[in-house]
Protein backbone atom coordinates (compact mmCIF):
# COMPACT_ATOMS: atom_id res chain seq x y z
CA UNK A 1 0.00 0.00 0.00
CA UNK A 2 2.98 2.52 0.65
CA UNK A 3 4.65 2.04 -2.51
CA UNK A 4 0.89 2.54 -4.37
CA UNK A 5 0.83 5.95 -2.06
CA UNK A 6 4.55 6.81 -3.15
CA UNK A 7 3.94 6.29 -7.21
CA UNK A 8 0.63 8.12 -6.85
CA UNK A 9 2.48 10.90 -5.20
CA UNK A 10 5.46 11.43 -7.85
CA UNK A 11 2.89 11.45 -10.43
CA UNK A 12 0.95 13.98 -8.79
CA UNK A 13 4.49 16.13 -8.60
CA UNK A 14 6.04 15.15 -11.70
CA UNK A 15 4.27 18.06 -14.30
CA UNK A 16 5.80 20.83 -11.49
CA UNK A 17 9.42 18.92 -11.60
CA UNK A 18 9.53 18.65 -15.61
CA UNK A 19 8.17 22.57 -16.58
CA UNK A 20 10.44 24.21 -18.13
CA UNK A 21 11.63 27.35 -16.74
CA UNK A 22 11.25 29.48 -19.54
CA UNK A 23 8.59 28.68 -22.22
CA UNK A 24 9.08 30.64 -25.48
CA UNK A 25 5.35 31.09 -27.23
CA UNK A 26 4.66 32.95 -30.11
CA UNK A 27 5.15 36.59 -31.42
CA UNK A 28 7.99 36.80 -29.08
CA UNK A 29 6.27 36.47 -25.56
CA UNK A 30 8.65 34.60 -23.46
CA UNK A 31 7.19 33.23 -19.99
CA UNK A 32 8.82 32.28 -17.49
CA UNK A 33 7.05 29.50 -15.98
CA UNK A 34 9.74 28.84 -12.50
CA UNK A 35 8.49 32.36 -11.15
CA UNK A 36 5.32 32.05 -11.98
CA UNK A 37 5.56 28.70 -9.90
CA UNK A 38 6.95 30.48 -7.06
CA UNK A 39 4.67 33.37 -6.84
CA UNK A 40 1.21 32.21 -8.12
CA UNK A 41 -0.21 31.36 -4.59
CA UNK A 42 -3.43 28.56 -4.89
CA UNK A 43 -0.72 26.20 -6.85
CA UNK A 44 -0.78 24.84 -10.37
CA UNK A 45 -4.95 24.60 -10.38
CA UNK A 46 -5.07 28.53 -10.90
CA UNK A 47 -3.75 28.24 -14.53
CA UNK A 48 -3.89 23.97 -14.81
CA UNK A 49 -7.40 23.38 -13.87
CA UNK A 50 -7.28 20.12 -15.66
CA UNK A 51 -3.87 19.69 -14.41
CA UNK A 52 -0.28 19.86 -15.96
CA UNK A 53 0.50 20.59 -18.62
CA UNK A 54 -1.15 22.71 -21.81
CA UNK A 55 -3.53 25.08 -20.84
CA UNK A 56 -7.09 24.18 -22.56
CA UNK A 57 -7.97 26.95 -24.44
CA UNK A 58 -5.20 29.50 -24.29
CA UNK A 59 -4.90 31.69 -27.08
CA UNK A 60 -5.10 35.33 -27.43
CA UNK A 61 -8.39 36.09 -25.46
CA UNK A 62 -7.34 34.03 -22.59
CA UNK A 63 -3.71 35.31 -22.21
CA UNK A 64 -5.02 38.97 -22.83
CA UNK A 65 -8.22 38.85 -20.74
CA UNK A 66 -9.03 36.17 -18.49
CA UNK A 67 -5.99 35.44 -17.68
CA UNK A 68 -2.59 36.24 -17.66
CA UNK A 69 -3.02 40.09 -18.25
CA UNK A 70 -5.84 40.18 -15.58
CA UNK A 71 -4.22 38.47 -12.94
CA UNK A 72 -1.41 40.76 -13.43
CA UNK A 73 -3.63 43.98 -12.98
CA UNK A 74 -5.52 42.53 -10.17
CA UNK A 75 -2.08 41.58 -8.54
CA UNK A 76 -0.51 45.25 -9.88
CA UNK A 77 2.96 42.56 -10.28
CA UNK A 78 3.56 41.82 -13.56
CA UNK A 79 3.36 42.97 -17.61
CA UNK A 80 0.01 44.45 -18.65
CA UNK A 81 1.01 46.08 -22.40
CA UNK A 82 1.67 45.18 -25.12
CA UNK A 83 5.62 46.01 -25.45
CA UNK A 84 6.07 44.27 -21.80
CA UNK A 85 5.04 40.65 -23.28
CA UNK A 86 5.26 41.25 -27.27
CA UNK A 87 9.47 41.55 -27.33
CA UNK A 88 10.67 41.91 -31.11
Amino acid sequence: MKKIIVVLSLVAFAGSAFAADVIEMKRGVKFNHKAHQANVSGGCKVCHEKGPGKIEGFGKDLAHGKACKACHVEMKKGPTSCKDCHKP
